[in-house]
């Protein structure tokens, strides 16, 4: 089973070294031809109007959405998750919006206000997973179909829809493995 990891910018080799520490074969995906020989996805974090006009640009969006509609799980983290969301609360940027999920950008705070925290995330076991929050989203409002996995300072930090995960935080810059692998169990479903 091979999973992309969508590389126009941001922490793209961070999340291939995770899944390939996970067993996983990972591929980078930058054009929609990529995409033909993956079954899932991995959106990383970054600038998300920067990778959503990039998506664009590179007719990466309709192919993303493509896929998605067959069957193919999307993991976004941080950037990604914006990039997942059906509504930006305050910007029109592009977006895949295929997650029933209403987004605030920054919502934590700016750079300096960066932290990292431990969740509680019963589907990963009894140890708490650290997270690590860069210019952080929170997802503000949840479809009925949304299941939310974890939250802190009771904002919506992780939250799955079917063939879609959505963290606010950076799991590749730890050593914790465990989403990677809720993600690849995920597509086997």
């Amino acid at each position: 089973m091979k999973i992309g990891v969508l590389a126009l910018q941001g922490a793209f080799r961070e999340h291939r070294r995770m899944l390939e520490l996970c067993g996983a074969v990972a591929t980078e995906i930058r054009t929609p031809q990529d995409l033909d020989a993956v079954a899932g996805l991995i959106i990383p974090g970054g600038e998300s109007t920067t990778i959503g006009k990039l998506m664009v640009e590179w007719g990466l969006l309709d192919k993303i959405r493509l896929r998605a509609s067959q069957g193919m799980a999307i993991y976004g983290t941080c950037a990604g998750m914006i990039l997942l969301a059906k509504e930006i609360i305050g910007s029109d940027q592009p977006r895949l919006g295929l997650m029933d999920i209403a987004v605030r950008r920054n919502a934590f705070g700016r750079q300096r206000e960066s932290f990292e925290a431990d969740l509680a995330v019963p589907e990963f076991g009894e140890d708490p997973v650290r997270a690590v929050f860069i210019r952080a989203p929170y997802i503000e409002k949840t479809g009925p179909d949304v299941q939310v996995l974890a939250k802190v300072k009771d904002k919506v930090v992780i939250a799955r829809q079917g063939n879609f995960l959505a963290t606010a935080f950076h799991p590749e810059l730890t050593e914790d493995e465990r989403i990677h692998k809720y993600f690849i169990n995920m597509m086997q479903e």
